[in-house]
């Protein structure tokens, strides 16, 4: 049942096993991921509506793997769209057309890597089809609900709301954003720092069909005394664009009114304010990187934005949001449904922040190079087919190709593909050029494959977000890893 409002509940208290604060791109991930494996979850949103604009907008070939895990391929091959080419506008009216160049390094799928690129799509319509996604599956979300207040004991969280009965949870996520309420409820520092001293205007902006920007750029003008401007085609609505400017004061205060965007579209682009039908959305930032110091306080989680802050640069945030509640929502199912250990829930943080630490050193290294004008072109380091968690507490042997904690390759093998042998909240054990052990687990589905040189000879226990968690070329220790899982 999905609930649009937080009149809909009742006054009494609300009980159910995961509590989610907040609905962007990594409250609805998890809240979809929790509902395919019938977790019990309400997702809770303090605003009215869905956050309308687009923080982020692009989204990397490992984010569209966890989608299309998820079953949005579909909705997401329709909804976006490749990244447009930059183009330089120069000149003094900046209407002189200058250089032209690819923002994104391109690729060709392969068997293994299906998704090369990075494909195009405002937050807020991808968040729109996560949505559609979770009620299909017959999930919950409240708006107009904002957390006030939260008590932990050994059995659970009890979440307090300014205008909403108290909500009864086994475990609450915080995905709620940087000013995360979660997060200094439980008085977790974020640490950091300023990566850039020159404030940011963000925007979504629909432009008229006279404005000067085509739709089939991605258009750029830097020469102004104040700063540059760029804006962004983006896909779902007939000539919305996101709009990102620079300034050059770092005492600049960003206008975010209607009137603050306008003006400055008008003075740093060959777009005239007249030409802005509407302003959607705007906010001014300064660019920061920090991380959370802890990602988990008891029984309470944070995810996402609440547990780290990028730079724009690369497109990391709202994918690295994404893939922490693809991790922590299997290790949640494993627990709540499957009797995993307690135990299990550590590995989030032990996973995930290692992670968030080295993608945000690579956001701050890109936005720093592009300042400095050493070139501002993403290569294969931004994708996210090269996260691992070999050396964790979730990753035991090799075997073959393979260390456990890598990405499992995809493949077409007679059998069929494996991201389609995958897709589901299932474990999955590949044996490749050997016998498949016996094995009496309902939530091991197990193949033998025909030989495929990206695994090599061995078994191989995919998790249920793609990584190989187990591998050896005897069954030696898979027993007791699935039993540390709750898989057995």
């Amino acid at each position: 049942m999905a609930l649009n409002s937080v009149k809909e509940l009742s006054s009494a208290t609300v009980a159910t096993d995961v509590l989610i604060v907040g609905a962007g791109p990594a409250g609805l991930v998890l809240a979809v991921d929790l509902a395919r494996r019938g977790v019990p979850a309400l997702l809770v949103e303090k605003g009215p509506a869905l956050f309308p604009g687009s923080r982020g907008k692009g989204l990397q070939p490992r984010t569209q793997e966890v989608l299309d895990d998820l079953g949005l391929t579909g909705a997401l091959r329709t909804a976006s769209r490749a990244y447009p080419r930059m183009l330089a506008w120069e000149g003094p009216e900046g209407t002189t057309r200058g250089r032209e160049w690819d923002m994104i390094e391109r690729a060709e799928p392969t068997e293994q890597v299906p998704f090369a690129d990075a494909v195009l799509i405002g937050q807020a319509h991808l968040q729109a089809l996560l949505h559609q996604r979770l009620l299909e599956l017959g999930g919950r979300v409240v708006l107009d609900t904002e957390l006030t207040g939260l008590d932990q004991d050994e059995d659970g969280v009890t979440a307090h709301f300014a205008a909403a009965p108290d909500i009864r949870a086994r475990y609450l996520v915080g995905t709620d954003g940087g000013r995360s309420t979660v997060r200094r409820l439980l008085g977790i520092a974020l640490s950091g720092e300023t990566v850039d001293p020159k404030p940011l205007l963000v925007a979504d902006v629909i432009l008229t069909r006279d404005a000067f920007a085509d739709d089939r750029n991605w258009h750029a003008w830097t020469g102004g005394p104040d700063g540059g401007a760029v804006l962004c085609p983006l896909p779902g609505t007939e000539r919305l664009f996101q709009l990102v400017a620079q300034y050059s004061d770092p005492a600049a205060v960003p206008d975010a009114t209607d009137e603050g965007v306008r003006k400055l579209l008008a003075a740093r682009t060959a777009v005239a304010a007249d030409q802005i039908a509407e302003v959607v959305w705007a906010s001014g930032f300064q660019p920061r990187a920090a991380l959370a110091d802890r990602y988990r306080a008891g029984r309470v989680f944070l995810a996402g934005d609440a547990a780290h802050i990028h730079s724009p640069a690369g497109a990391q945030g709202l994918n690295t949001s994404s893939q922490d509640s693809y991790n922590l929502g299997w290790k949640l199912g494993q627990v709540l449904l499957h009797g995993a250990p307690e135990e299990l829930l550590d590995t989030y943080e032990t996973e995930r922040r290692a992670v968030a630490a080295d993608v945000l050193g690579l956001s701050t290294r890109l936005h720093r190079e592009a300042l400095l004008g050493e070139g501002s072109r993403r290569g294969s380091e931004v994708k996210g087919l090269g996260i691992d968690y070999r050396g964790g507490p979730l990753a035991s042997g090799r075997a073959g190709a393979l260390e456990a904690g890598d990405r499992a390759p995809d493949g077409v093998r007679p059998e069929g593909r494996l991201f389609d042998l995958f897709r589901g909240p299932h474990f999955t054990l590949l044996a490749f050029g050997t016998e498949l052990p016996p094995l009496e687990a309902p939530l091991v589905h197990a193949h033998a494959l025909g030989p495929y040189e990206a695994y090599g000879e061995g078994l191989f226990l995919v998790r249920p977000d793609g990584y190989v968690g187990w591998a050896g070329r005897t069954a030696e220790g898979l027993t007791e890893y699935l039993e540390r899982t709750g898989a057995l």
